[in-house]
């Protein structure tokens, strides 16, 4: 579905590629089922950018595992670094949207993404990404979350995914997640939380995500708004977008293509306004089709941006 020729650089020149770290699953809505796990969709997302995109994982030795390994492969994503487990079952999240097409999710556990180890073919691809993408939920487990410790001690940059999903994450965790992070990506209801938790005086976003910046050392910080878009802080400025209008047919992956696509610009030397304006495009046009991964083409996101413009 995403699979083609055209390649992003950075400003050296070089090829920037991305690595995800994190759960590979089937997200079940009724009685269809549709690829998905945070990570994999940014993963997905960034390839579909223009770069070169891996991920590192674990899925079943069972047809569901087997699946997903084809279907991402012929997206054109490198799966070398997922590997299979004999004992536990591909990832399945049963996924359920409201009227307005939110969704809410039942995560099963265990399962085979929860015993992430490193082989050769991952610690080669760490080697020589340029980016790193992980979250807080593939910590749900001792195995998995041991083997993040491992990857973050590396010097690639790292992005870290707040994601929060009940009841897979302590504060004490995220505080050293976001420490360990170059850019840290939260939503409204996330921030919120989790500097209350740290005991931050404030109540507006402005605020918190400069007190979180001060608080994890942290100079790259989003934070993404639903409807009304999404606020960037980088290197010291704030930058902010007051999003898109769209249809929503669900919000299932919105958030980590919005993600994909501002890493994708930063990182390959555009504007940061640009850059939000940008990403929330592509969030609002994934909001508004079916599934976390639907197919968008570069043409389809500057004639969104330009209408919206008008």
């Amino acid at each position: 579905m995403f699979l083609d020729n055209k390649k992003i650089r950075m400003k050296n020149g070089k090829d920037l590629k991305a690595i995800a770290y994190g759960e590979v699953l089937w997200d079940v809505f009724g009685k269809e089922k549709k690829i998905g796990g945070a990570p994999l969709n940014v993963a997905l997302r960034m390839k579909s950018l223009g770069c070169d995109a891996g991920m590192i994982s674990c899925v079943g030795n069972d047809e569901d595992g087997k699946a997903i390994i084809n279907a991402i492969k012929n997206m054109g994503l490198d799966t070398s670094a997922i590997t299979i487990s004999e004992e536990y079952k591909t990832g399945v999240v049963q996924v359920t949207l409201d009227q307005s097409g939110f969704a809410s999710y039942e995560i099963q556990y265990p399962a085979a993404w929860d015993k992430i180890i490193l082989n050769d073919h991952a610690k080669s691809l760490i080697k020589e990404a340029d980016v790193l993408i992980y979250g807080s939920l593939v910590c749900r487990d001792k195995v998995s979350g041991e083997t993040l410790e491992e990857v973050l001690k590396t010097t690639i940059y790292k992005v870290f995914d707040v994601n929060l999903r009940k009841p897979h994450y302590t504060y004490e965790l995220l505080e050293k997640l976001m420490k360990s992070a170059d850019f840290i990506k939260f939503n409204d209801e996330e921030i919120v939380e989790i500097a209350s938790v740290l005991k931050s005086p404030h109540s507006g976003i402005q605020e918190n995500v400069e007190f979180i910046a001060s608080k994890t050392q942290t100079n790259a910080i989003c934070v993404t708004r639903g409807k009304d878009g999404a606020l960037l802080y980088w290197k010291g400025k704030l930058y902010e977008n007051h999003g898109y209008p769209v249809k929503v047919a669900d919000t299932v992956g919105a958030g980590d293509s919005f993600l994909a696509a501002l890493i994708t610009s930063l990182l390959t030397g555009k504007e940061p306004q640009e850059s939000i304006d940008y990403a929330c495009a592509v969030g609002a046009l994934v909001a508004g089709s079916p599934g976390a991964n639907p197919q968008i083409s570069d043409s389809a996101i500057a004639a969104f941006m330009s209408k919206k413009q008008l």
